[in-house]
């Protein structure tokens, strides 16, 4: 590896931004690519790499490329300390997420409740502003009280996230959508909202519903099985 990419490979590590560096296997030549930015045939296999975490050597025009992924960690915010976010917190932290949740509500955010997940007390727009969701989080609000999930919400919708999962009826998914239209967005900005959130796996318990949620988002960030 050259220096200067090594200089800019860690610099995009310590700004939490994924990159992917690819090599010529037959020359040696090196480049780090954007996956969420670059258009170009090696850079559409390079995000397909980086969607599976899974570096890979490809065929692109004629030149034989391996291509080496790095990734942020995978980010999960939860708007609401209720008992859906109990094991979806521990799940998904069992499957590689940094886990944060975010509720003003100090009776409900504790760490006896949340034993090893980082809590906040702080509203969801400041906490956002803190810590900005970006490619690699998802978000998923389940507190039903709009002064709560939608400045959350609107956070989400302006930002890159993968997934924004938000629980509730369809009635309420409906509800939510009139208020975000109110706030200026349009039907591809709503279409990004799961709602009612998680896999139609006729979920009932908390745990359940967590499971569904969690299958919902390895689907969104994976694809679909090929």
């Amino acid at each position: 590896m050259k220096r200067e990419t090594l200089t800019a490979l860690n610099a995009a590590r310590s700004q939490g931004r994924a990159v992917v560096r690819a090599v010529d296997l037959a020359t040696g030549d090196e480049k780090l690519i954007d996956p969420y930015a670059d258009t170009s045939k090696l850079g559409i296999a390079a995000a397909q790499a980086a969607r599976a975490d899974q570096s890979a050597n490809v065929e692109v025009d004629g030149r034989s490329w391996f291509l080496e992924v790095y990734n942020p960690p995978l980010d999960l915010v939860i708007i609401g300390a209720v008992h859906i976010a109990q094991p979806l917190s521990q799940m998904a932290a069992l499957t590689g997420y940094g886990v944060r949740i975010i509720d003003p509500r100090t009776a409900f955010a504790t760490p006896e409740r949340f034993p090893g997940i980082a809590l906040s007390h702080d509203w969801a727009d400041e906490a956002l502003a803190k810590a900005p969701l970006g490619p690699r989080s998802a978000i998923v609000l389940l507190t039903h009280d709009p002064k709560l999930d939608d400045p959350a919400l609107i956070a989400a919708l302006r930002s890159t996230c993968f997934y924004i999962g938000a629980l509730g009826s369809k009635k309420t998914q409906a509800a939510r959508q009139a208020r975000m239209r109110a706030e200026g967005f349009g039907d591809n900005e709503l279409a990004r909202i799961r709602g009612p959130v998680g896999l139609d796996i006729g979920a009932r318990s908390p745990a359940e519903i967590a499971v569904s949620i969690l299958a919902e988002m390895t689907q969104i960030l994976r694809g679909p099985k090929q």
